[in-house]
């Protein structure tokens, strides 16, 4: 089950930048334009099991959305969005349909955790994908990158789990304990420090850190 969270929002990553303190040392920090995201509904205990809001995020032309999403965003009173998530809460009663959640719920200093999708990186071999060890590189070798032998005796099939090469990227991926370093709510914007994954304008999922 989701842990509840106090501070959620969604947000595209922009890129990666630095920036200096006083003293000149440099932090690297990811540029993410965060918000607003608008509440599309309330789910509670006694209509769904369970206590979270759901939320919009990004415009979209209303010819791109299905007519059950429509009808959707219309008892919400709201425009066409792009992305719609989930966020966990535990006092339901602090928010609104329609109400508008901002990037200034974050401050400097907070820690946070944030999840997006990972660069997919096709098929790749053991190598780059396990970081496996490659074998001589000398021209009498003729084992230099392949996978070798799997070892598997008796029932003559590859077991599930085998570190083998295959699909590399594109996977659900959540970066705990970071620290936001800036923001500016006149822009949307949260600097973040470190990096998250995704590629440029990939959305992220930004909460409070269960662990801060």
């Amino acid at each position: 089950m989701s842990k509840h969270v106090e501070k959620g929002l969604l947000g595209v990553k922009l890129g990666m930048t630095q920036l200096f303190d006083e003293n000149d040392r440099a932090t690297a920090v990811t540029v993410v334009e965060a918000g607003p995201c608008i509440v599309l509904q309330k789910k509670t205990v006694a209509t769904d099991g369970y206590n979270a809001i759901q939320v919009g995020f990004g415009s979209v032309k209303e010819s791109k959305i299905t007519k059950p999403l429509k009808g959707h965003l219309a008892n919400a009173n709201v425009k066409p969005v792009r992305f719609i998530r989930e966020f966990r809460v535990e006092n339901i009663d602090d928010y609104q349909v329609g109400q508008e959640i901002r990037v200034d719920i974050f401050k400097e200093g907070d820690i946070i955790d944030v999840t997006g999708i990972s660069k997919g990186k096709g098929f790749a071999g053991g190598i780059k994908r396990h970081n496996f060890q490659r074998g001589a590189m000398a021209h009498g070798s003729k084992y230099h990158r392949r996978p070798g032998a799997l070892g598997a005796k008796g029932p003559a099939r590859v077991f599930k789990g085998r570190k083998l090469p295959g699909r590399l990227g594109g996977e659900k991926v959540t970066v705990q304990r970071l620290r936001v370093v800036k923001v500016y709510p006149e822009k949307n914007i949260l600097l973040i420090k470190g990096a998250i994954p995704g590629p440029r304008r990939g959305l992220v999922t930004i909460k409070n850190s269960a662990k801060a």
